[in-house]
């Protein structure tokens, strides 16, 4: 089967028809996605049903290597999913109740309402995020993508010349902490702060973006408060509405993105009230940005 394109928003995201990603895919049908996401950097298949995780796995090894386990907060009667390759985007306990105000899963959760890159905060961050919708909430709950292609090719001269080689420092500590999160001494020795590039090539179309996140916390060599006023700035560029694309999900949707050439966000919903379950498996991008 020969996948199809249709562009949801003008400089990002695309609806991928044509295709089962249930089953196996051909090399043909790989490469014809791996081209779709150089162009549009978000991809949405509409499955009408989700992935098994036997599904979703095989589906997301057709792009490369799933990152390796990594310390996460989980909640207080522990991990609902037992693949270690699966991360769990919901508001629920193991036992499929809705968790608590105050549980950590679920405060460590509402940093996925900041913009950021999954992974930015390991030494080798993520390539592809594959996200399947199991149970979604009657409202909100939106996830927006915008492209830091479109951004970096928007700025300035001056502005390209003054980031272009800059290094970042990115960790949880500065997106969670944030928030007020409080970390155990384990959760601070795993999340010490990695560093990553600010301008990043695409090494396959050459095409420069900001690698941006709520992660991103300092730059080297920079005095921390005027290193955080450039990345503000230069996030609230970034997401201006021309470049953003807000997935409105529906059961069973698949969204796939690069993160290497955007950032994301959640939007709220009553999390109090309604069970929202997605589920994410991640591909490593291979090497460091440094």
């Amino acid at each position: 089967m020969t996948p199809t394109f249709t562009p949801l928003h003008p400089v990002i995201a695309a609806e991928c028809s044509g295709i089962d990603i249930s089953r196996p895919l051909s090399p043909e049908e790989v490469a014809a996605i791996d081209a779709g996401m150089d162009k549009y950097a978000v991809l949405v298949f509409r499955q009408g049903e989700p992935l098994t995780t036997a599904q979703q796995t095989a589906f997301t090894l057709n792009f490369g290597e799933q990152e390796p386990p990594y310390t996460q907060i989980q909640a207080a009667g522990g991990a609902r999913i037992a693949d270690a390759g699966i991360a769990d985007i919901s508001n629920l306990g193991p036992d499929g109740s809705i968790l608590a105000r105050d549980d950590r899963k679920r405060l460590s959760g509402l940093g996925n309402q900041l913009w950021h890159s999954d992974s930015s905060y390991m030494h080798i961050p993520a390539r592809y995020s594959l996200l399947n919708a199991h149970v979604l909430p009657p409202d909100g709950g939106d996830t927006q993508f915008a492209d830091m292609r479109a951004a970096y090719d928007m700025l300035d001269a001056k502005t390209k010349a003054r980031i272009e080689n800059l290094i970042c420092e990115h960790s949880r500590i500065f997106s969670k902490g944030a928030l007020g999160i409080p970390f155990t001494e384990t959760e601070l020795q795993a999340f010490a702060p990695v560093r990553q590039r600010l301008v990043r090539t695409h090494r396959k179309t050459g095409r420069k973006s900001l690698f941006l996140s709520s992660h991103a916390g300092r730059i080297e060599g920079w005095p921390v408060p005027e290193a955080q006023m450039l990345l503000r700035e230069l996030t609230e560029h970034a997401t201006q509405r021309e470049f953003v694309y807000s997935h409105k999900w529906r059961k069973g949707d698949l969204v796939m993105w690069d993160n290497r050439t955007t950032m994301h966000r959640a939007r709220p919903y009553d999390d109090s009230v309604y069970p929202r379950d997605l589920r994410r498996t991640t591909v490593t991008d291979g090497v460091p940005t440094v």
